[in-house]
C-alpha cells in the first residue's frame, strides 16, 4: 500500500483545524502520514496538534477507525502560508504527496483519489476532484471542477490535489515570492506538459473553508488573477492573458 502524506498548515485555526483532523481520522486509508507545520500560533492551535499527536504515538489506527495515521509536526515561526507548505513537503517520505488544511467530506476521500491515480494508467502524475467552498456548515459555492487544459483557463483545484512524490522532486515546491497565487504556479510548472495528466474522480470530496489566501475578498482576487497572469508568463505559457480572461471566466461561473 502507498503511504499517503497529508500536509497541514496552521496559524490561530484551531477551530478549522479541528475539524481538518477529524475527517482524517474517519478515513479509511491503511497508511497516512500526516504532517503539520504551525507557524507558532498562539490560540491553543499547537495544543490540539499535541492532543492528537499524542493518539497516534505509534502509528496504527484507533480502534473505532481503520486509518493508520502517523504524525510529524512542528510549531514554530514561518514566511508565510508556502513557505510553510515547504517545510511540511521536506518533513514528509509518502509516495502521494496532498495539501490538506480544509475537510475531507467523505471516509474514502483518500482511498478513491489513490485509486484513480493507480488506475489512471502511463502519464498519470495525481488526481483530483470537486468541492465545495463552506462557511460553517453553509455551502457558500459549489465548483465542478471536470476534465480541462491548461490553455483553456482550466485547472484542478489545489485542495483536492494528490500528487506521486516525484512531481514535486521533478517540478520544485511552492515560489514564497507569490502572495496568493504560488499553488497556481507550482500547477502551471507540470500541467504545461499536456503528457502529464490527472485522473479525475467527479465527486465532492473537499470542503474548502471559505476565506483562503486567493478567495478572502476581491482585493485578494484581484491580487491572484495577476499573479497567475505572471506564473503564465513565468512559465513561457503561450497567450497568457487569454487564459487568464478564460480562467477569469470559468471562476465566475462558480457563482
Amino acid at each position: 500500500m502507498q503511504k499517503v502524506s497529508l500536509l497541514i498548515t496552521t496559524y490561530n485555526v484551531k477551530d478549522h483545524l479541528t475539524v481538518t483532523l477529524e475527517s482524517i481520522e474517519a478515513q479509511d486509508y491503511g497508511s497516512i502520514e500526516l504532517v503539520i507545520v504551525d507557524g507558532g500560533s498562539t490560540d491553543g492551535t499547537a495544543a490540539v496538534i499535541r492532543g492528537f499527536a499524542a493518539k497516534y504515538p505509534d502509528g496504527k489506527g484507533q480502534p473505532d477507525g481503520d486509518a493508520a495515521i502517523s504524525v510529524r509536526w512542528v510549531s514554530e515561526p514561518d514566511r508565510g502560508l508556502y513557505d510553510a507548505m515547504n517545510k511540511a513537503w521536506s518533513m514528509c517520505s509518502g509516495d502521494i504527496v496532498a495539501v490538506c488544511n480544509d475537510k475531507l467530506c467523505m471516509p474514502d476521500a483518500v482511498t478513491k483519489l489513490v485509486r484513480a491515480i493507480e488506475q489512471g494508467g502511463d502519464g498519470c502524475i495525481g488526481a483530483h476532484s470537486d468541492l465545495v467552498y463552506t462557511d460553517g456548515e453553509r455551502i457558500v459555492r459549489s465548483w465542478h471542477m471536470g476534465e480541462g487544459r491548461l490553455k483553456d483557463g482550466w485547472m484542478p483545484g489545489h485542495p483536492t490535489l494528490f500528487l506521486k512524490r516525484q512531481i514535486y522532486d521533478k517540478y520544485g515546491t511552492y515560489d514564497i515570492s507569490y502572495r496568493c497565487a504560488a499553488d497556481y504556479e507550482f500547477m502551471v510548472r507540470f500541467l504545461k506538459d499536456e503528457k502529464n495528466r490527472l485522473a479525475y474522480v467527479p465527486e465532492v470530496l473537499v470542503a474548502m473553508f471559505y476565506g483562503g489566501t486567493s478567495n478572502a475578498g476581491l482585493g485578494n482576487y484581484l491580487v491572484s488573477f495577476k499573479e497567475g497572469y505572471m506564473a503564465l508568463k513565468k512559465n513561457r505559457v503561450p497567450h497568457p492573458l487569454l487564459i487568464t480572461i478564460k480562467r477569469t471566466f470559468r471562476v465566475l461561473r462558480q457563482f
